[in-house]
C-alpha cells in the first residue's frame, strides 16, 4: 500500500455528489457513491423526468429542454444545480461533459470537487491533436498524420492527399466514434469531412479535427490507468474493443487474446509514463492500434471512466469508480503496480436501440417489456414501460460475463443474450449474439475490420427460424385476436391445459404478416381445442398451445415444446424466440404499402425520429439519384437522406433545427420524365 509523505496536498473531502449525466453510467456511480456513504443528486432534461436515474436519487434537479446544448450540456445549469442541493462533488461519468475542461474549471471555481482530472490535463490529453503533440515529443509511437491548427477544408484535403488514402478522419474534442469518419478516395473526402465537423459540433461543441494515415485492420487495444495525487500511478491491464461499427465500440473484453504478459507490460508502462509525465490524477484509458506486426501506435487519451470498464473491474475485483472518488477526495491508490491481479477473463456486449439492417439506424420508443437475464452483470436503467427519447446515445444497456476462461465467458454471455427479454424497441440483440457465435469471434481473431468483412454472414435471414417465428406468431394473433392479453380463452382455444373445450375443424384463415419489415404470407386453420396448422409459404408447422399468460406462451410446435416472451400494443406484436426478438404486423385488413414508402413518389420521409441538422438543397434545384438532401441526427449520430431518384427540388417542408417524427416528409422531387423506349425493326 501506498503511505502519505509530509508534504502531501491536503484532502478534498466531500458529502454529497451530483451525477451530471443520464441512464446506466448515473445509476452505476450512484451506486458506488451510496455504498461509501455518499448522498447523491441527479440531473435531468424535461424528456427525462420520469428516467430511472431521477428516481434513484436523493434528490433532483431539471436543468432544461431535451436538446443535449439545453440541458446535459449546459455547464451553467448543473452548476447551479448543485448550489441548489447543496452538492459539493460532480461526477461526470462519460460522454457529454467528462472531458470538457470548461466544466472541469467551472467546478473549480464554484468550489466543487471534480471527480476526474484536473482542466489542464484535459486540456492537455483530452484533445487529440494536443495529445498527439504531446505523445510524439515523449517518444511515444504515433499513427502518421495532421493535427495542425489550419482546419479549412481545402487545407485539410491537401494533407490528406499527402498521407495517402485511406484516412481517418476524427474530431479532436471526443470520443465514442462521433464526428469520425474514414476516407478511402479523394472525391469523398470533403463530404465525409462536412458531416464529421457538424457531428462533431453537434457532439461536443467543437468541430476540430485531425487526420490520420488509417491501419488497416488493426486492433484496437486500450490501457486503463490509474492515478493520485500524491505521485502514484498504475495501470489495470488492457482490453480489447476491436469489434465495431461506425467507429463505436459494439464488444469489449479483457484481457485481449492478441497481447500476452510481455506485451502487456510494455503497453502499460507506456501508459503510466504518460499519465505521470502530466501529472495526472484519476481514471483514464490510453487508446492504441496493434497493427498484425505486433507494433501499437498512440491514438488518443479518454481522460474519463469509460463505458467498457465493467470487464476490467470483473477480472480485477475493484470498483473503478469507488476509485475515482476516493482518489479525488485525496486518498492515495488503494494498491500498488505489484499488487494487482487479474482472474479470468469477461466480455461486455452494448445493447443499442437501433436496427441493424438498416444501417444500424438509432430507434427511439417505450420499451413495452424489459426483463434481465439471470447469470451476468447487466447496466442498464430500463424497466417494462420506459421511454427511449430520440435525443441521446442509442446504448441502452451492457450485459457482461465473467468466466475462468474465454470460452466460458462467451457462452455465458451468448445465453444472456438468449434469454434478454427486451421488447418494443428494435435492438441490436441477435446481431450481438450472431458477433458472438462467429468462428472468427469465437477464435480470438477478431480485428476492427470484423463487422464490415462478414456483415453478409452477421446480417443473413435465418429463413427457417424465421419461418418458425412467424408460424408462432400467427399463432399468438390468432388466439389475442379481439381480446386483451389478459384474457384465457379466444377463438375456441383452451389454455393452461384445459381440455375440456372442443371445437370442430375450421377452414384456414388467410394472413399477410410483416416480420421485422419484411411482408410474409400465412395462413392458420384450428384443428382442435388446442391445435393450430399454420402455413408459411411452402411449410406446414403444427402448433399445440400449451399455457398462455399476458407475456409468455408455452407451445409445441412441430413437436418440440418451447416457450416465448411477447408483447402487443396497438400497431405490433413483439415476441422473443429462440433467442431473437421480433417485430410482427398484422396487415391482413391493411391497404398494401404506399408506393411513397420507398420514394417511388419522390417524397424522401425521415428514416427515424430525430432533428433536421442540415438541408442540402434549395426548392428548384436539379438533383441526382443518390445526391445528399438533409441530414437528421438522431442519438448523437448523423444519417444523411439522399434522393431516391434524378429530378428536381419541388417542396422542402422542413428547416434546420426542426425535430420530426419518422415518416414524414422531410423533403419532395418531382422525378425526370423517362422518355419511353423508340422500337426499332
Amino acid at each position: 500500500m501506498h503511505t502519505m509523505s509530509p508534504d502531501t496536498p491536503p484532502f478534498t473531502p466531500f458529502h454529497k455528489v451530483l451525477v451530471a449525466n443520464r441512464g446506466e453510467i448515473a445509476l452505476r456511480v450512484m451506486r458506488s457513491a451510496r455504498a461509501l456513504g455518499y448522498r447523491t443528486v441527479a440531473v435531468y432534461s424535461t424528456a427525462d423526468a420520469q428516467a430511472s436515474h431521477v428516481q434513484a436519487a436523493d434528490e433532483a434537479v431539471c436543468i432544461g429542454e431535451p436538446l443535449p446544448a439545453q440541458s446535459y450540456l449546459n455547464i451553467p445549469a448543473i452548476i447551479e444545480a448543485a448550489r441548489l442541493c447543496g452538492a459539493d462533488a460532480i461526477h461526470p461519468g462519460y460522454g457529454f461533459l467528462a472531458e470538457n475542461e470548461d466544466f472541469a474549471a467551472a467546478c473549480r471555481e464554484a468550489g466543487l470537487v471534480f471527480i476526474g482530472p484536473s482542466p489542464e490535463a484535459i486540456r492537455a490529453m483530452g484533445d487529440k491533436a494536443g495529445a498527439k503533440r504531446l505523445m510524439l515529443a515523449a517518444g511515444v509511437p504515433c499513427i502518421e498524420g495532421y493535427q495542425g491548427a489550419d482546419q479549412s477544408a481545402q487545407h485539410l484535403a491537401e494533407q490528406a492527399a499527402q498521407l495517402g488514402y485511406p484516412v481517418m478522419i476524427k474530431a479532436t474534442a471526443g470520443g465514442g466514434g462521433r464526428g469520425m469518419r474514414l476516407v478511402t478516395q479523394a472525391q469523398d473526402f470533403a463530404e465525409h469531412l462536412r458531416s464529421a465537423q457538424s457531428e462533431a459540433l453537434n457532439a461536443f461543441g467543437d468541430a476540430t479535427v485531425i487526420l490520420e494515415r488509417a491501419i488497416v485492420q488493426p486492433r484496437h487495444i486500450e490501457i486503463q490507468v490509474f492515478a493520485d495525487r500524491h505521485g502514484n500511478a498504475i495501470h489495470l491491464g488492457e482490453r480489447d474493443c476491436s469489434v465495431q461499427r461506425r467507429h463505436q465500440k459494439l464488444v469489449e473484453e479483457a484481457p485481449s487474446p492478441a497481447v500476452d504478459a510481455a506485451l502487456r507490460e510494455r503497453m502499460g508502462a507506456t501508459a503510466v509514463a504518460a499519465v505521470k509525465a502530466i501529472g495526472y490524477e484519476g481514471a483514464g484509458t490510453l487508446e492504441f492500434l496493434l497493427d498484425q506486426d505486433g507494433h501499437y501506435y498512440f491514438m488518443e487519451m479518454n481522460t474519463r471512466l469509460q463505458v467498457e470498464h465493467p470487464v476490467t473491474e470483473a477480472i480485477t475485483g475493484l470498483d473503478l469508480v469507488a476509485w475515482q472518488l476516493r482518489v479525488a477526495a485525496g486518498e492515495a491508490l488503494p494498491l500498488t503496480q505489484a499488487e494487482v491481479g487479474f482472474e479470468g477473463h469477461a466480455i461486455e456486449v452494448r445493447l443499442c436501440a437501433e436496427d441493424v439492417p438498416r444501417g444500424f439506424m438509432p430507434q427511439s420508443g417505450t420499451m413495452s417489456r424489459w426483463q434481465l437475464p439471470a447469470g451476468v452483470r447487466v447496466e442498464h436503467a430500463l424497466h417494462s414501460g420506459a421511454v427511449i427519447p430520440p435525443y441521446y446515445d442509442s446504448m441502452v444497456a451492457k450485459l457482461i460475463a465473467h468466466g475462468k476462461t474465454r470460452e466460458e465467458a462467451r457462452r455465458k454471455l451468448m445465453h444472456a443474450l438468449h434469454d434478454l427479454v427486451a421488447l418494443g424497441v428494435t435492438t441490436n440483440q441477435a446481431f450481438l449474439g450472431r458477433c458472438l457465435a462467429h468462428p472468427e469471434f469465437a477464435a480470438g481473431q477478431a480485428t476492427t475490420a470484423f463487422i464490415a468483412q462478414n456483415e453478409a454472414v452477421l446480417l443473413e435471414v435465418d429463413a427457417a427460424a424465421q419461418g418458425k417465428a412467424v408460424a408462432v406468431a400467427a399463432g399468438l394473433l390468432h388466439q389475442t385476436a379481439g381480446r386483451s392479453l389478459q384474457g384465457q380463452a379466444a377463438q375456441g382455444l383452451s389454455v393452461h391445459g384445459d381440455s375440456d373445450q372442443r371445437l370442430t375443424h375450421a377452414l384456414p384463415m388467410g394472413m399477410r404478416l410483416a416480420i421485422d419489415g419484411q411482408e410474409i404470407q400465412a395462413s392458420v386453420a384450428q384443428t382442435g381445442s388446442q391445435r393450430l396448422d399454420v402455413r408459411v409459404g411452402d411449410a406446414l408447422h403444427t402448433l399445440d398451445v400449451v399455457s398462455l399468460g399476458a407475456h409468455e406462451a408455452r407451445f409445441i410446435l412441430d413437436r418440440v415444446m418451447q416457450h416465448v416472451a411477447f408483447e402487443r400494443d396497438a400497431h405490433s406484436l413483439w415476441l422473443l424466440h429462440a433467442g431473437h426478438p421480433y417485430q410482427v404486423v398484422d396487415r391482413t385488413r391493411q391497404p398494401s404499402a404506399r408506393q411513397g414508402e420507398a420514394g417511388g413518389d419522390g417524397k424522401v420521409r425521415a428514416s427515424m425520429n430525430g432533428r433536421v441538422v442540415a438541408v442540402l438543397v434549395t426548392v428548384g434545384e436539379r438533383v441526382q439519384a443518390k445526391q445528399p438532401l438533409v441530414t437528421l441526427e438522431a442519438m448523437k449520430m448523423e444519417h444523411v437522406h439522399a434522393a431516391p431518384a434524378s429530378g428536381t427540388v419541388v417542396a422542402l417542408p422542413v428547416a434546420t433545427g426542426e425535430q420530426v417524427q419518422a415518416g414524414r416528409v422531410v423533403v419532395e422531387i418531382e422525378p425526370d420524365l423517362v422518355a419511353p423506349a423508340v422500337k426499332t425493326e
